[in-house]
Parts: C-alpha cells; sequence; structure tokens
C-alpha cells in the first residue's frame, strides 16, 4: 500500500477505510484504547462536554469524500484535538491524533508532524497501551513510524517500526491489513536509506497479506497500491522488466474494478508514468504524470509534495520528449493512455533530493583520505565524513558481501549496526575524535546458537575486512574490494576494484527520474569519479585504547545478549514489573545501550532487545522525574544561595553541578526516553541536550541554555570578589543572575509538570511537587515511592 491509502485506511490505524470491514477494524481499534485506557475524570463539572469519535470519524470521511481536505481537515482535525481533550476522553484523543499524524504527512508537515507523534506516545503512555500488545498500541506504533520515516527520522522510524513488529506478531490476525501497512512502511524507510533489496522482501510480503486478505485481489485498491510501491522498488534495482509487470498490474486492478475515480488512482498512474520514463516512453510518461496532478489537485490541493513532486516529475518528462522529437498532444492521449499517478507515498523524486542522475554524478572531484595515521595531527583531518556514515558504507560495501558470500546460509539472521559506547555512536564524534578508536568497524549480533556454529570464524572474517576507503567531494565513501595481505580466504568481490555506495541521506528514492538519458549524458563524469574513487589508499587505524579492546571491544561479532549485559549487565531489560532493577540501571547505561543505528536485523530479535531498553516504564519515569525534582529544589533552590551567602564556593560549585546535572536528567525524563533517548554520559550531554531543544516539538526547550548560562557563571558567583568577574563588576551580579535563572527554570518546570497533568498545585519550590507527581504512580512498590 502507498503511503496516501494509508492516510485513512491503515496509516491512520483508528480511521475508517474504504470499505466496511475496514471500518469495523478502527472501531476495535479505538474501542481497545478506550477499554485498556485507566479513565478516570478529575471532576464531572469540570468536563461537562463528551466526545463522540463516531461522529468525529464520520465528519473527517465526508470531507475527504468531497475532496475538500487541502482546506478543511487540518481546522477540522485541531478543533477534535481541543474537544476530545476538553471531554478527557483519552482514548478519543488518541484516535483524533492518529488520523492527524496521517493528514499532516500528506501534507507534507513535517515538522509539526513530530510535535503531534510526541503526543500520541505520551498519551498511549498515560493510557498504559505501551506495556500490552493491544491493537491501540500497535497501530499507533505504526502511524509514529510512519511519520517519523516521513520527516526523515530515520533511527527513531526504524525503532518504532521494530516495536510495532514485536507488538503486531501478538496482537494482529496473519492476515490483518495493519501487517501489510507495516511492511509497506518499513520498505519505504529502507529504501529511503538505501536499502533496495530489503525494501523489495518487505513489499513482497506486504503484497502477499493484502492479497491473502482480499475478497477479490483483481480489484482491490489496495492490491493495486502494492503493485505500484514494488514496481517503483523494482525500477530502483534497473529490474525494469519486473517494474513494468508491477506497475501495469495496479492499473488493470483499477480498471478492472472501475475505480478510476478513487483519489488513490494517482499513484498507480505517475508509478506507471515512473517506469515508462525509465524505458524511454516519454509520451506515456507526460501523460501519465498530466493525469496524476488533475486527481492530486482536485483530491489534495496544488500546496502539497504530492503534487509538488509529480509537477517536477513531468518538467523532466516533457523535457526529455522534447529531447527525444516526441510530440505529446495538450490533452496527453499517447500511448497508454492509462498511466494516471495516485498522490501516494512513492512519487517519483523525493523533494529532498529533486535531482535527476545527470546532476548527481556532476562533481567528479574526489578527496582520498586515511582513517589514521603515525600522529593524532594528521588523523584531526584526515576522514570528513562521521563515524557512523563510514560504518554504513563499511557494512554495505564490505560486510554485508562478505556474508553473503561466505555465510549464506545465515545472512538472513545476522544483525549488523553500529551501537554501544564511542562518541561516534551518539553521531556526536568530530575531527577531533579521530585519534583514537576511530575507523571502519560495526558490530555483528548472532543468537546465541548462530554464534556456537560460526561465532569464531565470523570474527576472523571481520577482521580481515579491508578497510581502505576514499571519501569524494560529495562526502560518499568507497571501500577497495580487495583484502587484507594478512587475511585468508578473502571474499570474492561483485566487480573489480570497488563500489560507489552513496550516502543514504542522497541515495536515490524509488521514484526518483533517474533515466537512462541522463545517465549516458553524465557517463563521462560518473566514469571519472568511480575510476578516483577506487584507487587503493593504505590506511593504517588510528591507535585503539585498552578500554576498546579485549572484553570492552567496541565491535566484531557479539551474541546479543552478550553485548548488552557488556554495557548494562543484563542480557535483556529488566520487566516491566522490576522497578528496582530499573533504578539501578544509569541513564547514561541506557543511552549507551539504545543509541547508534541498526544497518540490518532480519529476524528482529536484536532490535527488539534494545527497544526493551528503551521502553522505560512509565511509573520508573515518574518515580525518577520526583527524584530530580527533589535534587533541582535541594541543590538549587536551598543549598546553592545558601552557600553563597555564606561564602563557601566550594559547596556553591557542586550545589550548581548537581542543580545542572538533575535539571538536564530532566528534560530528558519529561521528552520521554522512548521518543527522545535518554541523557548520555557527561561528555555528550550538553551535546544531546542541544540537539534535543533543537528540535521543534521538544518539551523545556530553553532549559538547556538557561543552564548553559548558570554554568558560564559560575566561577565568578562562587570564587568572585571584588573587581572580579564579568566586566569587573564581582559576584553579586553573576549570583543574582543564578538564582534568577534557577527560580524561572522552576517556573518551567510547573508549568510542564501542569500541561501533563502531573499536579495541580502552582507551588514553585519544587520539592512540594513531588507527592502530586509521586500520586500518578500506579504501582504500590515502596520503591518508586520517596515520600
Amino acid at each position: 500500500m502507498d503511503e496516501e491509502a494509508l492516510l485513512k485506511q491503515f496509516a491512520a490505524q483508528f480511521a475508517h477505510g474504504p470499505d466496511d470491514a475496514d471500518d469495523t477494524d478502527a472501531t476495535a481499534a479505538a474501542q481497545g484504547a478506550d477499554s485498556t485506557a485507566n479513565q478516570v475524570a478529575d471532576d464531572a463539572d469540570q468536563s461537562p462536554a463528551t466526545f463522540d469519535t463516531q461522529q468525529f470519524l464520520n465528519g473527517l470521511d465526508a470531507i475527504f469524500d468531497r475532496h475538500t481536505a487541502a482546506t478543511e481537515a487540518g481546522p477540522y482535525l485541531e478543533q477534535a484535538m481541543v474537544d476530545a481533550e476538553n471531554a478527557g476522553d483519552e482514548a478519543g484523543l488518541l484516535t483524533v491524533l492518529n488520523e492527524t499524524m496521517g493528514f499532516y504527512r500528506s501534507q507534507g508537515r513535517h515538522k509539526e508532524n513530530q510535535w503531534i507523534v510526541q503526543r500520541a506516545l505520551e498519551l498511549a503512555a498515560r493510557m498504559g497501551l505501551t506495556t500490552g500488545t493491544s491493537e491501540a498500541w500497535a497501530t499507533t506504533l505504526i502511524n509514529c513510524a510512519t511519520s517519523m520515516r516521513a520527516a526523515k527520522q530515520y533511527d527513531q522510524a526504524e525503532d518504532l517500526h521494530h516495536q510495532a513488529q514485536s507488538v503486531c506478531r501478538h496482537s494482529l490476525a496473519p492476515t490483518d491489513r495493519r501487517l501489510a501497512a507495516l511492511h509497506n512502511n518499513l520498505s519505504m524507510l529502507y529504501s529511503e536509506t538505501n536499502r533496495p533489496d530489503k525494501a523489495e522482501l518487505e513489499l513482497r510480503e506486504a503484497l502477499r497479506i493484502i492479497e491473502a486478505s482480499s475478497v477479490n485481489p483483481d480489484a482491490d485498491i489496495d492490491v493495486s497500491s502494492s503493485h505500484t510501491n514494488l514496481a517503483l522498488t523494482l525500477l530502483t534495482e534497473h529490474k525494469l522488466e519486473d517494474a513494468h509487470w508491477h506497475a501495469a498490474k495496479a492499473l488493470e486492478i483499477y480498471r478492472t474494478g472501475h475505480l478510476e475515480h478513487s483519489a488513490h488512482y494517482a499513484s498507480a498512474l505517475a508509478g506507471f508514468a515512473q517506469v515508462c520514463f525509465a524505458e524511454r516512453r516519454y509520451a506515456d510518461a507526460v501523460t501519465g504524470y498530466r493525469h496524476a496532478l488533475a486527481v492530486i489537485e482536485e483530491c489534495y490541493g496544488k500546496d502539497t509534495d504530492y503534487w509538488r513532486i509529480t509537477a517536477d516529475n513531468l518538467r523532466q518528462a516533457e523535457e526529455a520528449a522534447a529531447q527525444a522529437g516526441v510530440t505529446v498532444d495538450n490533452a496527453g492521449v499517447a500511448g497508454d493512455a492509462g498511466a494516471l499517478p495516485q498522490s501516494g507515498s512513492r512519487l517519483p523524486n523525493s523533494p529532498a533530493q529533486g535531482k535527476t542522475g545527470a546532476n548527481a554524478a556532476s562533481s567528479p572531484s574526489t578527496v582520498s583520505v586515511s582513517t589514521g595515521s603515525a600522529g593524532a595531527a594528521e588523523a584531526v583531518s584526515a576522514c570528513p565524513v562521521s563515524g557512523l556514515k563510514l560504518a554504513r558504507a563499511f557494512w554495505t560495501q564490505m560486510g554485508k558481501p562478505m556474508i553473503a558470500a561466505k555465510y549464506p546460509q545465515y545472512a538472513g539472521r545476522i544483525a549488523a549496526g553500529l551501537v554501544g559506547h564511542g562518541s561516534e555512536c551518539y553521531g556526536f564524534d568530530d575531527a577531533y575524535s579521530q585519534d583514537h578508536d576511530f575507523g571502519p568497524r560495526f558490530c555483528l549480533w548472532l543468537t546465541d546458537e548462530d554464534y556456537a556454529a560460526i561465532g569464531e570464524q565470523l570474527e576472523v572474517d571481520y577482521e580481515a575486512l579491508p578497510r581502505k576507503f576514499s571519501v569524494d567531494a560529495q562526502g560518499r565513501v568507497t571501500f577497495e574490494a580487495h583484502a587484507r595481505s594478512d587475511a585468508s580466504g578473502a571474499f570474492p568481490s561483485a566487480g573489480a576494484g570497488s563500489t560507489v555506495i552513496p550516502d543514504a541521506a542522497n541515495a536515490p528514492t524509488p521514484g526518483t527520474a533517474t533515466h537512462d538519458t541522463a545517465t549516458a549524458e553524465s557517463g563521462a563524469a560518473s566514469s571519472d569519479v568511480a575510476e578516483a574513487m577506487t584507487t587503493p589508499i593504505d590506511a593504517p587505524l588510528s591507535p585503539v585504547t585498552p578500554r576498546a579492546q579485549g572484553a570492552n571491544r567496541r565491535d566484531g561479532v557479539f551474541r546479543i545478549g552478550d553485548f548488552f549485559e557488556s554495557i548494562t549487565g543484563y542480557h535483556t531489560a529488566p520487566a516491566q514489573t522490576a522497578p528496582h532493577e530499573w533504578l539501578m540501571l544509569q541513564e547514561s547505561t541506557l543511552a549507551a545501550a539504545t543509541n547508534g543505528e541498526v544497518f540490518a536485523d532480519p529476524t528482529g530479535l536484536f532490535s527488539k532487545t534494545r527497544q526493551g531498553f528503551k521502553n522505560m516504564p512509565d511509573d520508573v519515569r515518574l518515580a525518577l522525574i520526583s527524584k530530580r525534582l527533589g535534587m533541582i529544589a535541594q541543590a538549587g533552590q536551598y543549598n546553592l544561595p545558601r552557600s553563597l551567602k555564606r561564602g563557601d564556593g566550594a559547596a556553591a560549585w557542586l550545589s550548581i553541578h548537581e542543580f545542572v546535572q538533575a535539571t538536564a536528567s530532566l528534560v530528558f525524563l519529561v521528552n520521554v526516553p522512548m521518543v527522545v533517548g535518554y541523557m548520555p554520559y557527561y561528555k555528550w550531554q550538553f551535546a544531546a541536550l542541544r540537539k534535543l531543544s533543537g528540535s521543534m516539538f521538544a518539551l523545556l526547550p530553553n532549559v538547556g541554555e538557561q543552564l548553559e548560562t548558570v554554568m558560564r557563571l559560575s566561577s565568578a558567583a562562587c570564587y568572585g570578589g571584588a573587581g572580579f568577574g564579568e566586566g569587573g563588576k564581582g559576584a553579586a551580579p553573576a549570583i543574582e543572575k543564578i538564582n534568577d535563572i534557577v527560580e524561572q527554570i522552576a517556573v518551567d518546570i510547573v508549568k510542564e509538570l501542569k500541561r501533563e497533568h502531573l499536579t495541580t498545585s502552582g507551588e514553585t519550590f519544587l520539592e512540594w511537587q513531588r507527592p502530586y507527581v509521586e500520586d500518578h504512580i500506579a504501582s504500590d512498590d515502596p520503591v518508586l515511592k520517596s515520600l
């Protein structure tokens, strides 16, 4: 299914679909949320209104049916959010948020949608859905994952997708179409991160599920959409014949079922037009894109990504037709006039790409780099790409082919990625990070059984992988496909020299109009790039410190359980019912276990285990929030001013340290670790806080900057005398400023606690807020209560 087909049917899983069966599913999902939620109204007089979920869905359907979504759906959804919240109807609000995610995605409102995603996840956690396997939780995860993927937040999207898979295995029937939606959306993520082979597998599984669940697969819109998506993915793999068959099949289904008036007809036509473009059937491509634009404009308006993308592809097709001397009349009727594009997720050319293959290959210059040298000074300027990007290229070009060649029976069982200790795992590495423990590396994670069978030999083969690489002016990494001179049993390469793998962020999406003409025109430039990038470069690794060797090694082959135990002390995350174990785990430990990227996880077992550590029980989160409130009050609001008054600069300095640590931690906890991750260890604490604060949907976004100001002024405040400190004004101004900031942070925290309905008190001395927060802890376990 395409993304827009999910808009009303699967992407917003609480919504209605195009047929009665999906209405039943939607109702069941909404009822599931309603029955799982702990619905307790504070006061009947405070919430006199009621929210009718069915009436809301009917009204939204009517907007789409009369093709006025472009102007009416946004205000309708925003008002519904207000109405559901005022009525205290959490299940109804979750339904609205799911619908809103689908609509915002269709409109390209991705930044706003990230806020909706966070609200939905927080609400689901508050309702108690996250600890179960309900349909409501599964469908919310699918929507959130799809929205984060559309916003290009790929790491979070992949985590949410894998969590959704785990929940869906328990909550949905094998032929439930939401499973197909999940496979389809995961395929989009794989496509956008340059993994077309995995995308194809996901789409074939989606098609299988849809056909198995369909009463009449030959006249089913969702079957057609699946064929279109598969065709476009096959196109990126240069499987033109298969791509044409699936694209044509999609159109045939619309004709058989007389479904040409469906809004989703546009993507099938756009898909077929894209295949025609690749086949140099430019007249048919122009016809398809013209008709698609008409359908998209009627149903969704011009101010959407779908319209802009299709318009750009039409322009390219018209230019190609003109260059080829092909005339297309104004009506656009030429060749197979049945090809119209559907306003779906796999429309050609993502706005982030925007360029054809010719433009993409226009910069032949290449910078040869090494991963280290004899001295740290050379290493600082050696590699211009991040460690995660280098790791992904190393896996894609070296690791994955090696496994396919030497361990084909295990290729579908080995997970790969880069997670754990090291600045690159957090995405914060820079030139200064390359003087130690830096170089091409990744982790391979195996089950205990598979490790016993191949673990030791796989480690030998991993160590033998070539680590010579180059980086061109566009940041594309290329490894030389020759084994190390001391390696035994080097795997055969797919071709001579090396393979150019572009950065996933710049890789063509399934619909990108990179056609044969463009490739031919840019052939010389492409050849120059490839030739320059395959030059062998002797590149010794940067020094490996003792802390990254032996039992503490950061890459290579691991048992899944052993890997997590080496970081956390646990093979798997503590049980949701074991809060004392969660409380013994430091946030920085959990951050190391859940950071980085997973490049491949065919079975999903590694991601499931990793996600378990990310899914902190909400009672534990609330208990930690209470503890942080207590330390902020004790260190920042009480002991800091007293220490400054008595002139004990050392005590004041340590009070500031405790205050800053507790406040930074609270920001991550309030934003929910499952959504934003955990606060890392001290070195990267503020780098992570700045990144979080810069997100449009961040809660307490100003606190990080305020904390940095406190730290900047701390020297003058704690040890300044007359004539000391900023401007020679002594300690007094710095002390006053710090005290003001501490109180302003307390005010902001109370506002956020009220917004989250964690308190009804306006008291700004945060110690007195703790009973209100702890009153929301459902468990009776005394370890969670501090009062």
